[in-house]
């Protein structure tokens, strides 16, 4: 086991009709469990980086917590095939998760954790309040910022990016990994700790915009989603619903605008 977020593999390398060995460096994919008081939530598959902002940031998105003071203490553990994330709650924490666990039907995709039915999977999120106006050429001048940020993909190409963008300030903060979710949640563990609000800016994803972006960025506060791919139909009935404004296809010659356009405007 390895804590590295990417690995140098040898390879067989062909153009055209010839081959030579060579190397590729490939994204770190192992499992990453969530323990709770000694407790398992959710395994998600993920690149062992950022596991601090990792801890917090699923922590906080998932309903587990609702600040960092909520967390007394977090190892990060190796074991014989993956890593656990040992936390350990306050105690309201500690019995509300504890009721959950007695009530869940059984294991889920992993996008969705800890949910027990439908609703559960798409539950009411709370209504954004941010106050953001973002001109469409600075998103597509920070998404297009992005890619010099994103080391680890350009030594893969094989990762996602998730950003936060603050107009005046350029992009503040941006995390990788092989799950567009996972990468959400270590952005959202990376702007807590640095005290920084999501709904200040603009949350760019280097992904598709699925239901569950929606709903962490929701849980963020953002009032901005951005991403460089279409959203789903379910992800656009939540961002409404929820008051985000979701911004797809950005592209260098433009982006599209599916919910709550009046955050998006020309300068």
């Amino acid at each position: 086991m390895t804590l590295r977020p990417s690995i140098a593999q040898d390879n067989v390398q062909w153009r055209g009709d010839s081959n030579a060995p060579g190397t590729r460096v490939v994204a770190a994919e192992v499992p990453v469990a969530f323990v709770y008081d000694g407790g398992t939530e959710a395994v998600m598959m993920a690149t062992p980086g950022d596991l601090h902002d990792f801890a917090l940031g699923f922590s906080l998105n998932d309903g587990i917590v609702t600040s960092l003071e909520e967390i007394g203490e977090l190892a990060i553990v190796e074991v014989e095939r993956g890593i656990e994330l040992r936390m350990t709650l306050k105690l309201s924490n500690r019995d509300a998760l504890v009721a959950r666990r007695r009530h869940r039907a059984g294991p889920v995709g992993c996008g969705l954790c800890g949910v027990e039915s439908i609703d559960a999977a798409v539950p009411a999120l709370p209504r954004v309040v941010a106050d953001i106006v973002v001109a469409p050429s600075d998103i597509v001048a920070a998404m297009q910022a992005m890619a010099p940020l994103q080391a680890l993909n350009r030594e893969t190409r094989a990762v996602h990016a998730a950003a936060l963008f603050v107009p005046g300030e350029g992009v503040v903060a941006l995390r990788e990994d092989v799950g567009r979710h996972n990468a959400l949640d270590k952005l959202c563990g990376a702007l807590v700790r640095a005290g920084r609000k999501a709904s200040d800016g603009v949350i760019l994803m280097t992904s598709r915009i699925s239901v569950e972006l929606v709903q962490k960025a929701a849980h963020m506060g953002a009032g901005v989603l951005a991403a460089i791919s279409a959203p789903t139909a379910l992800a656009l009935l939540e961002a409404e619903a929820a008051g985000v404004t979701l911004v797809g296809v950005v592209r260098d010659d433009g982006l599209e605008v599916f919910t709550h356009g009046e955050r998006v405007h020309a300068r």
